[in-house]
Formats: C-alpha cells, structure tokens, sequence
C-alpha cells in the first residue's frame, strides 16, 4: 500500500522522508501550484468576489507529476505549513489532484523531527476551511486594492506604479517619521557631573546633578545658568545626606516569536527580515548534523504564540541543571503573555530548538552562515527563557553640595542567573550603571572633576527593519508572514531606501503617501488596517463569512476610488527630481536623480540641451587606503554590501568593512568600522595595523 505526503519545500521533504521510511513517497509542490492571474483582476466582483484560480506558469511539470503520482498512491496526505498559508496551498492541491476536501487527509507539523512527523501523521484532519478563507480574504483584499489602485496611480503620477494595502501603511509610519525628524527643533541643556571619591579611597564614581537640595527638579537649559551653578560649587562641600539599598531582579526575555526573531536578528546579527526568514526555513525544515543525519533544529518559525511544550521545558532544565547547576533553573515554570496588538495564534509554540540539549557549539561543527548564526540566537533565547532570574543589589546616593542635589545609582549582581547565557539586545541606550564604593550617611566625599557637559535634545530616530516590524506588531498591521515581505516590497518599488540601516522615504514615496492621504484615507489608517487584520482572524475563528467582510471593505473603496476619478479629472502629479552635489562636467548644473528600465541613475536637469548621464554612486565618505580615491557602496550580486574604490578597476580595494570619516592617527588613512556596537575601528592601510575598540577614546 503506497501513500503520498506532498510538501512545499524538496529540504522538508528529504527530512520528512527519512522519519517515515518504507511505504511512503515524500515529494515537494515548490511553494504555490495555482494563484490569481497575473494579467487580470481574477476576482469576479460581481458574483460574490469569487477568485478564478489558474496553475502557475512553469508549474507544468510538477503538476504533471503530482497527479501522476496521486494517481498511483492509495493514500494522499497534505503536509503544507501550518499556517494560513500552508492550508491554502493543501486546499489548492486537494482540487488539484482531485482529492476530498472534507476527508481527513491533512497534516502538520511544528516541528520536523522523528517526534514531531510521528505525532502529525498520527493526526490527520480535514483541510481547515477557516484558516484557508482567512487566507483567501486577504488574497481577495490584496488583489482588489492592487488591481484597481494601480492603474489610478499610473494615470495621475506614472507608468509602472502599484499600491499596496498593508505597504502603504508601512509607507506611510516611515514617511511620518521622517516629517517628525524634519520638524523637531533641538532644545539646549546641560548636564553637571561630579566625580567623588569617599575620603580615604581612591575609588571614584560620578554623581549627576538632579535638583536642589529641597528636592525641586532642577533643569540647567542653558551655558550661562550651568557657569552660575558651577561657579556656586566652587569650593563646595559635597556631603552624602541620605542612602537607599535595595534588591532587584532582572527576568529572562520571553522565547522568540517571528517579530521578536526577525528583530533581534536584525540588532545582533544585522539581518534583514527577509535573510533571517529565509536562515529559520532552514533551520525549521531540516539540515545534516553530525552523527544524527537530517533534522529539523527549530519548531515552527511563523508564529506569534509564546506557548512551549512541557516536555521542551523539563528538556531545556535537565540541560541547565547539567551545564550551569540546579541554581540556574527557575525554580518555577515560565508563562509568557504576549505583547503584540494581535490575539496570539496558539495552534503551535514560541519558536525554539527542537532539541534544547543539542548546543550550537555541536551544531557549528555541521552548519555553517545565517543559520548557525541564527540558531545560536534562537537556542541561546530559548535557554535563557528557562533559567533564574539575574539578582541585584541596588545602591542610591543623594549627594548635597551649595543648595544642590547630586545622585548616584549602582548595583552589585549577587547572581547572574540567564545573564551568565544571554541578554537582551535593545534599540535604546541604556543608562550604564556601576557599583558605589561603600558610603555612609553623613560622609564628606572628595571632588575629583566636575564636568558640566553640553547636550541637545535628539529628534526621534528613523525606523531601522527591527523598530518597524516592532510598530507594525504593536498597531496590529500583518502577521508573522507578512512582516519580511512588507519591508521587501515597500522596498522593491521604491518608496522606502535602505541607509545605514535606517528606512527611509524616497521622494516618491513621499509624492505616493500624500496622494493616498489626500484620496484613500482609510487604506493608509493605521486604525483601519488593524481593523481589517480582525476581521481576518474572525474569518480564520469561523465567526464571519468572507464574502461579507470582502462587501464590506469593496463597498467604501470602489466609491472612494470613483469618487477621486472624478476629483482628479484631467491632473497629474510630478515627482520632483531628487538634486545631487554631483555637478555635470558639461554644462556645471547639479545633477539629479532619476528612475529608468535598469534602476536609478545621475542625469543633468538640463536635458534635452545637456544629455549627460552618470551611473548613481554613494560616496561614504572615506577614501581607499590604497590609492587615496572615493570610497563608494557597492552591492553584490547577492545583494550584500560592499565598499569598493570609485577607481575600480584600475585600483582593486574592496571591503566589507564600513569606511567612516575618521582618520587612522598613527598614519592619516580612513578608518574603517567592523562588526556591530562592540566592534572595532580598524586602519586597513597596508603596513599600519591602528585599530580601537568603537566607543574608546581617541588616542591624540
């Protein structure tokens, strides 16, 4: 009796096939066999929206042999993702191959391991009408506002032009920043540090500045009143009057999920969502370790539940007991709630080792690049996640000094507990915080230095991928698998550019973003698109038809659209050209930026009388350490980032290195800046070998 277990991916199949041995064919669809046209809207609006699906193009073959083989199995189990995308290609190959929908010929897996394929072959179910109608609203959806959004776009600003119903929100959150980022005005203030030390130790330690001595909260806004204060503390006695000691404990980082994964990633290893999804696939559908074959190293990587299995825990504690020792297991189990905006989908758990015990020291031996980097973060999260809390003792000190109060903070760690493994990255700085000598009430301290410090109120910072898929996790907008593919698209079509991590609106974005505000205000609403992603999960819980949510929302948009035909009868917007500091030899006009068939490139403004055109370089502003040249952003063709000599290839110097404006002070040559914030600053002239630790003082 042969049966057929048909997967998306020839990876998972490989794994899966081993797990079941004899009696079973494993074999892999490639992804999606049929979708919409691509052609045409392929929605018929007008009979209840439904979608008239074709196979793929190029698809023909593995279709072939689909149904070739379905037809010669007596069995044919449907082992797609589990999630709404996985149920939506299950449902697609059931009519495919002709199979029941309704017979019990599905099944998942969370995890791609002898364990996890024995338990879901076990459990075969009907494909979940629900979660594939949840899916196939948002197709619906997605493709309405497309395919009718487009051809608007392209009628009032330009040809090639496409909108896109959660993009544009993204579109919008960053062109939003940006417009905080141009409107904030700086405001001046001072900080006033004291360096002390107690009386008979040499150990020194730095009290701020805070208020005056009453406890009214002092703030110092300008260089004349912050030379006022200094000068009244000339001579001052600085006297400790009063000292708070206490405990805290600091809690472990819950396990990942794809928001918390993809940002982390980014932080720690400078991913990108799309790098680090594609590292989990990976990982999840199964790689070659030494000495035990193929297997799956992670649960299921889409997900936004933070639920582990008990057995993933008691396994992850025996392994602590083990390496670290009873003392550095929770003394209790650990429940996580989610943060996000959204219900947590619980059908499968927080994304973590499938085998807490195999570290990623073992692992590195077989695996190698993103996913070794990656599973080391994901393993080390998830360890963590089970381990005791980090205790502190805490230590303040108030400080008086001529009417004016100083404080100090420091901690003492009594036990590190999950610290010993991993932290937490952020995208904040935090306040460092050092351990107090021992003070007494009372105490005279020695002053060292006083240093009153100049400062500026900062504008809020532009979205790294990291702060974006955070927003768009807090506000509700997507799903774990629409995080990367958001970012990718807004990217793609040229809204949003990369630089130095940070998302930036290009000016056509900006030109879109104004239009959609102006004429579609709802589909850039964060509120609305939030909205939208409920009434989804309400499809996907059996509460709501999807045709009735589809009328809804198609209702309020074909009369906004209509009604802005109208409005902008007869106009059209111009992007303006993006000037340059690039002066055009030929005639010595600046040039500027323009979009062709192969991408961006420099032109003069002077066109048609000027027809001079450059390539579109990025100047880092350093200069290559072997000829003196320009140091210009280059991209392989993979994509990566690389910096080259604007002379290449007359001069050969490439790195990977990020070249800053900074000079070597032992020979004059451009710094270079490698690996992230605890990196160093390196001199990569040939001969010198300056480097520094980012953050240490330069060395006059």
């Amino acid at each position: 009796m042969s049966k057929l277990v048909i997967v998306e991916s020839p990876a998972k199949a490989k794994t899966i096939r081993k797990y079941l041995g004899g009696g079973y064919e494993v074999t892999a669809s490639m992804g999606h066999i049929r979708d919409l046209p691509q052609s045409q809207l392929g929605i018929d609006v007008e009979h209840g929206y439904a979608p008239q699906y074709i196979n793929i193009k190029g698809k023909e073959k593995i279709i072939k042999e689909l149904k070739s083989l379905a037809k010669e199995s007596d069995e044919v189990f449907l082992a797609t993702d589990p999630d709404r995308e996985g149920e939506a290609i299950s449902w697609h190959l059931a009519n495919l191959l002709g199979l029941d929908t309704a017979a019990e010929n599905r099944v998942t897996f969370g995890e791609i391991t002898k364990k996890g394929v024995t338990q879901g072959m076990a459990a075969p179910r009907a494909i979940d009408m629900d979660l594939f109608n949840a899916q196939q609203a948002r197709r619906v959806l997605d493709r309405l506002v497309g395919y009718k959004l487009s051809p608007f776009l392209w009628k009032k600003v330009r040809r090639g032009l496409s909108a896109g119903r959660v993009q544009s929100v993204a579109v919008r959150l960053i062109v939003d920043r940006e417009k905080e980022i141009e409107a904030f005005k700086p405001e001046e203030y001072w900080n006033i540090d004291a360096l002390l030390s107690p009386p008979s130790s040499t150990k020194k330690f730095t009290a701020r500045l805070t208020a005056l001595a009453g406890g009214r909260k002092l703030a110092v806004t300008s260089a004349g009143q912050s030379a006022e204060i200094v000068k009244a503390l000339d001579g001052a006695a600085y006297t400790v009057s009063s000292i708070s000691k206490g405990k805290r404990k600091k809690v472990p980082a819950p396990p990942f999920i794809t928001s918390t994964m993809q940002q982390e990633a980014s932080r720690r290893l400078g991913f990108t969502a799309t790098r680090t999804m594609r590292a989990a696939q990976t990982l999840y559908e199964g790689v070659d370790i030494a000495g035990q074959g193929t297997m799956g190293l992670i649960t299921y990587m889409r997900t936004d539940s933070l639920r582990i299995a008990d057995e993933a825990q008691a396994a992850a504690k025996e392994f602590i007991t083990g390496t670290y020792g009873p003392e550095y297991v929770c003394p209790q189990k650990r429940t996580y709630k989610s943060k996000s905006a959204t219900a947590a989908q619980d059908a499968h758990e927080a994304v973590r080792p499938t085998n807490p015990a195999l570290t990623p020291a073992e692992v590195e031996k077989s695996v190698s690049g993103d996913p070794a980097k990656l599973y080391r973060l994901i393993w080390s999260r998830f360890i963590a996640s089970q381990m005791s809390d980090c205790q502190q003792d805490t230590v303040s000190a108030d400080i008086t000094a001529a009417g004016y109060l100083f404080r100090a903070s420091g901690y003492v760690v009594t036990f590190d507990g999950f610290t010993t493994l991993y932290e937490e990255a952020t995208d904040e700085k935090e306040k460092k915080e050092t351990a107090l000598p021992p003070l007494e009430e009372g105490m005279v301290l020695k002053l060292r230095e006083l240093k009153p410090e100049q400062k500026f109120t900062q504008p809020p910072a532009r979205y790294t991928e990291a702060t974006l898929i955070k927003a768009l996790e807090e506000n509700g907008i997507g799903r774990p698998s629409t995080y990367a593919p958001i970012i990718t698209t807004i990217i793609d079509r040229d809204y949003v550019e990369r630089d130095q991590k940070k998302l930036a609106p290009t000016t056509l974005g900006r030109v879109i973003n104004e239009l959609m505000l102006e004429q579609f205000p709802n589909i850039v609403d964060v509120k609305f698109s939030a909205h939208m992603e409920e009434e989804l999960d309400t499809i996907e819980n059996g509460k709501t038809d999807w045709h009735e949510v589809i009328d809804d929302f198609y209702t309020d948009f074909d009369k906004t659209l209509k009604e802005a035909e109208v409005k902008m009868e007869g106009k059209r917007i111009k992007v303006p050209d993006e000037e340059t500091d690039e002066v055009c030899e030929l005639c010595g006009r600046k040039m500027v930026i323009k979009s062709g068939r192969y991408g961006k490139f420099l032109a003069c403004p002077g066109f048609p009388e000027c027809k001079n055109t450059k390539r579109l370089v990025k100047d880092t502003g350093g200069l290559c350490p072997k000829c003196g040249s320009r140091m210009l952003v280059r991209h392989s063709k993979k994509g990566r980032v690389y910096y080259g000599c604007e002379k290449n290839p007359t001069c050969d110097f490439m790195t990977w290195n990020e070249p800053t404006t900074e000079k070597c002070p032992e020979c004059g040559s451009t710094l270079f800046k490698k690996g992230g914030k605890n990196g160093i600053l390196l001199c990569e002239k040939e001969g010198c070998g300056y480097s520094r630790a980012l953050g240490a003082e330069k060395k006059e």
